[in-house]
């Protein structure tokens, strides 16, 4: 009896147990499917967000990947070939052989170890491992270009065509071919070159440069360093950068990744289209810092275009000088700051004077368009149809007017000046002083006007500008010309006197100024007492 009492009750609790488990175990289950658990809600949001952010990187690769290969069969190669070649066809046995002319001359220049590295490494030495020897073949002045027409017409920078030598193309599938035909811009750094009897070319579309934003992707393709059929990504870092690297030039800035060689290959958009040539970078070490410069497509095809019909290109001018309106002058001028264009000097029989165009301007718009800077305005000028007249919206003294300008052909030597070696003033000189601006002035004649390079008499001349001084800080210095002081023109040192008396230092004084190198204002200005 209590043998059984002793068994039942055993049973009994083996039961209690599996029950518990089986609560517990629902229970648990419960909780995990419970969807206001913080933590299980988490982890099933993280889930698709990841997935969604993988599939986002795909789909950004998949873009890269399609563009480059849309495009890539529209670079070419571009190198001169001297015209006398006798090197023996062995590879480098020493480094006096690593030519720095080659693509990776400044390779080389910049690591000498990897120099001493590729000088010493064996060279297919029968019985030994190594690296196996080459055929020599020299590439002098390597850069790329871009197919834009299947004729055979490739669109590249003019410093990448220019040189000694046979101008050498080298297609993607390895196809050469002697370039026939150069047809070069140096104001735009542009070329256009062809080849013949290539067949099966494959031209790139061209895109609209205008369309572009900061912040837009964009893939560089050429051959940097020599090493072909390289593409790179980056971003549209900016737009409209004027540089000192051409006369004529709106860039586009980014950072996607450019180098020697690839200057003259496509920027491209992500639908495949060129957005601009690769033609600069900015860089202490002369390879890529992250900032490079490409002409906009709209400006290539312009001047290729002219390239193409004519051989030269034709622009139009105004025919004056001009100036960004910075804060300083933006108040003395009576505009906002880069709302329109300075005009600081006026040159005798050009559309400006024939138009009536002044100097203390300020161009707000061209053929009804604004204007914000002295690139946007050049660009404008420069491509107007050549034979008409177009409006000019100009402010003068707080009051806007609008003026025709006939649009005619800039002269070959138009924007070319004399410039002095130093700036200094004029020799046996006693000027009048200044002292509030810390300079001294005198009259302006033939022979002070000859030794400082300049034409015109007009004006008076700085002889000494005092170190720390209002002026000096405010850019002013000796052999300068003073033409106009708060808009009223300087003929005499009684005319400035007078024009400075006119208006506090601590209100500012705008003043327009000529040097051997041009004319512009500056703005002098005191701290209130």
């Amino acid at each position: 009896m209590n043998t059984l009492l002793s068994r039942k009750g055993l049973r009994s609790w083996l039961w209690l147990g599996v029950g518990l488990v089986v609560v517990v175990a629902l229970v648990a289950a419960s909780v995990a499917r419970d969807p206001a658990n913080p933590a299980q809600s988490a982890a099933a949001a993280a889930a698709p967000a990841a997935s969604e952010a993988h599939q986002y990187a795909k789909g950004l690769s998949k873009a890269f990947h399609d563009t480059a290969e849309q495009v890539l069969p529209s670079v070419v190669m571009l190198y001169h070939r001297p015209l006398m070649l006798e090197r023996p066809t062995r590879g480098p046995s020493n480094s006096e052989d690593l030519n720095e002319d080659s693509p990776f001359g400044d390779l080389f220049r910049n690591n000498p170890e990897l120099r001493r590295f590729f000088g010493e490494m064996p060279r297919g030495t029968p019985g030994m491992p190594g690296m196996p020897s080459l055929p020599r073949r020299q590439v002098y002045g390597a850069g790329s270009g871009v197919i834009i027409d299947s004729s055979g017409l490739i669109l590249t920078n003019n410093h990448v065509a220019a040189g000694d030598g046979k101008l050498m193309a080298r297609l993607m599938d390895g196809r050469e071919f002697e370039v026939a035909d150069v047809k070069a811009d140096p104001r735009s750094d542009l070329a256009v070159v062809r080849i013949k009897g290539a067949q099966n070319l494959k031209a790139a579309k061209l895109g609209d440069s205008s369309k572009m934003a900061v912040g837009d992707w964009v893939l560089a393709l050429g051959n940097p360093f020599g090493l072909e059929g390289t593409v790179t990504a980056g971003i549209i870092s900016a737009k409209g950068r004027g540089l000192r690297i051409t006369d004529r030039a709106d860039f586009l800035q980014t950072d996607a990744s450019i180098n020697p060689g690839n200057s003259g290959g496509p920027l491209v958009n992500l639908d495949g289209e060129v957005v601009g040539i690769n033609t600069a970078i900015s860089s202490s070490t002369g390879t890529n810092s992250g900032v490079g410069f490409a002409v906009p497509i709209n400006m290539a095809k312009w001047v290729s275009d002219q390239l193409v019909q004519s051989g030269k290109v034709k622009r139009a001018f105004l025919g004056v000088g001009i100036q960004a309106v910075t804060q300083p002058l933006a108040s003395p001028l009576g505009v906002g700051v880069h709302e329109g264009v300075a005009v600081t000097e006026v040159f005798p029989n050009s559309p400006a004077a024939e138009a009536g165009l002044k100097p203390g301007d300020v161009i707000v718009k061209y053929a009804g368009q604004p204007v914000a800077g002295p690139q946007e305005l050049q660009g404008l000028v420069e491509r107007s149809k050549l034979g008409q007249k177009e409006t000019l919206e100009v402010l003068r003294d707080g009051k806007r007017m609008t003026l025709q300008i006939p649009v005619q052909e800039q002269p070959a030597d138009y924007g070319i000046a004399s410039r002095s070696p130093a700036r200094r003033g004029p020799a046996g000189q006693e000027g009048s002083r200044f002292e509030k601006l810390g300079i001294e002035v005198s009259s302006l004649n033939k022979d002070v006007a000859n030794q400082l390079g300049l034409k015109s008499t007009e004006g008076v001349v700085i002889t000494n500008v005092r170190s720390g001084s209002l002026a000096d800080l405010g850019g002013l210095e000796s052999g300068m010309v003073i033409l106009q002081a708060n808009r009223k023109t300087i003929k005499a040192v009684d005319d400035l006197k007078a024009a400075l008396e006119s208006q506090p230092l601590d209100k500012g004084v705008l003043l327009l100024v000529r040097t051997a190198d041009g004319t512009r204002f500056l703005v002098i200005r005191a701290d209130k007492e």
